[in-house]
């Protein structure tokens, strides 16, 4: 049996899906999330903006002892997606403890640039 490491709740504050890209690379972002437990987590995300109302509850699940990488562009609430080129900021909570990174590719400029950051846990 393998036990469950990392928190329940997570945080990600700047978040922002760039409206173009060049070259042969799409600009994106990925919520990382890793489940050590020997059973699925289910994921419940939020999507926080600075003037309309969140998108609620969209649910993922990261199997059992499992890694999953969350391009934020494919999440959507009864068909409404995380609009591009506005700010939104992300809560995710597990129903078990997972660890969550936060990445993302800006490739508007020939110039990529790679982020990548451990999210907010609340204890």
């Amino acid at each position: 049996m393998h036990r469950p490491r990392g928190e329940k709740i997570w945080f990600i504050p700047d978040g922002y899906i760039p409206e173009t890209s060049s070259g042969q690379l799409i600009s994106h972002e990925s919520i990382c999330v890793l489940n050590t437990a020997s059973e699925d987590a289910l994921l419940k995300i939020t999507i926080f903006f600075e003037e309309r109302d969140p998108l609620e509850e969209m649910m993922v699940v990261v199997g059992a002892r499992r890694t999953k990488h969350i391009r934020t562009s494919s999440l959507h609430k009864e068909g409404t997606p995380i609009p591009v080129g506005v700010p939104y900021a992300i809560e995710l909570e597990s129903d078990i403890p997972v660890v969550v990174q936060y990445s993302r590719l800006d490739s508007t400029q020939a110039e990529n640039t790679l982020m990548s950051v451990i999210a907010y846990p609340i204890k």
